[in-house]
C-alpha cells in the first residue's frame, strides 16, 4: 500500500500521539459521504456494541483477528481473556500504532496472503464480511479460511444485510445490493476506491453451505446488522 495512501494509519496515528480527533470521512456513488469517528477505532470493551461484545466473549483457543485496526479487540483477547492473538492489517500506520499500545503480535499482512499459519478461531469484526469484496471472491475466502483453521476451528464474522436502505423497484438485480464501492479520505489525503461486501444472513448461510461451512446466526445487532459463526464440515 502506498503510505500517502493509508488512510486509517494516519488518522490512528494522529489520534493516538496528538489527541487529533479529525474524522475519516467514507465516500460512496451510492449513498451520501458518511465519517468513521476515529476515537470510535480505540474504544474499550464496555463501549463496544453487544455483537462485538459476544464475538469477543465467544473466541477460544489461538486467535487471528483480521482488520484489526488500532487494536482494541486484540487487547481485549489478549490481557483480558488471556489469548493468543496474532492481529492484522494492510494499514502499516495502525499496526504501529497497535503495537503501541501493547498489542504483542501485530503484523502488516494480507489475510489472504497468509501461509503455513492454523488458529482456532478466524476473528473479522466492523462489518468483517467487507475484507472480502465482492460475491466473485467468496470462494477464495473459504478455501483461504480453510487453510488458516484447525480442526473444530470456526470463524466470528459480522455483517449487515442493506436490503433495507432500497425499495423493491430500486434494487439492482445486475449486482447484489450489498457489493459497494468506497473511498476514503483524512485532511487532503484520498484513498484509492476499494470494494466493500455487506453480505445478509441467508445469502451467508448458503454461500457457506455451499463452501463446507456450516454458518450459524448467534447474535442479532439494532441495525440489521448480525454475528456469524462458521465451521468447517
Amino acid at each position: 500500500m502506498d503510505k500517502n495512501k493509508d488512510i486509517f494509519g494516519a488518522a490512528i496515528k494522529a489520534f493516538y500521539k496528538e489527541n487529533d480527533q479529525t474524522d475519516i470521512t467514507v465516500h460512496s456513488p451510492d449513498f451520501d459521504d458518511d465519517i468513521i469517528p476515529i476515537d470510535y477505532l480505540f474504544r474499550e470493551f464496555d463501549e463496544m456494541p453487544q455483537i462485538e461484545q459476544i464475538a469477543l466473549q465467544s473466541c477460544e483457543g489461538k486467535v487471528l483477528d483480521v482488520g484489526c485496526g488500532a487494536g482494541s479487540h486484540a487487547l481485549y483477547l489478549q490481557n483480558i481473556k488471556n489469548l493468543d492473538v496474532k492481529a492484522i492489517d494492510t494499514s502499516p500506520g495502525a499496526i504501529e500504532i497497535a503495537r503501541e499500545r501493547g498489542v504483542r503480535n501485530a503484523f502488516c499482512e494480507d489475510f489472504f496472503k497468509i501461509e503455513k499459519q492454523t488458529y482456532d478461531c478466524i476473528l473479522m469484526l466492523m462489518n468483517g464480511s467487507g475484507i472480502i469484496g465482492t460475491l466473485d471472491n467468496l470462494p477464495q475466502f473459504f478455501a483461504q479460511a480453510k487453510t488458516l483453521l484447525n480442526a473444530g476451528g470456526k470463524i466470528l464474522l459480522d455483517s449487515s444485510d442493506l436490503i433495507f436502505l432500497f425499495d423493491d423497484d430500486d434494487v439492482n438485480t445486475d449486482s447484489y445490493y450489498g457489493e459497494l464501492s468506497y473511498q476514503l479520505s483524512y485532511k487532503g489525503l484520498n484513498s484509492d476506491h476499494f470494494d466493500w461486501l455487506f453480505i445478509g444472513q441467508e445469502l451467508l448461510i448458503k454461500k457457506a453451505n455451499e463452501h463446507g461451512f456450516d454458518c450459524r446466526i448467534i447474535a442479532q445487532g439494532e441495525n440489521h446488522d448480525f454475528l456469524a459463526s462458521l465451521n468447517v464440515r
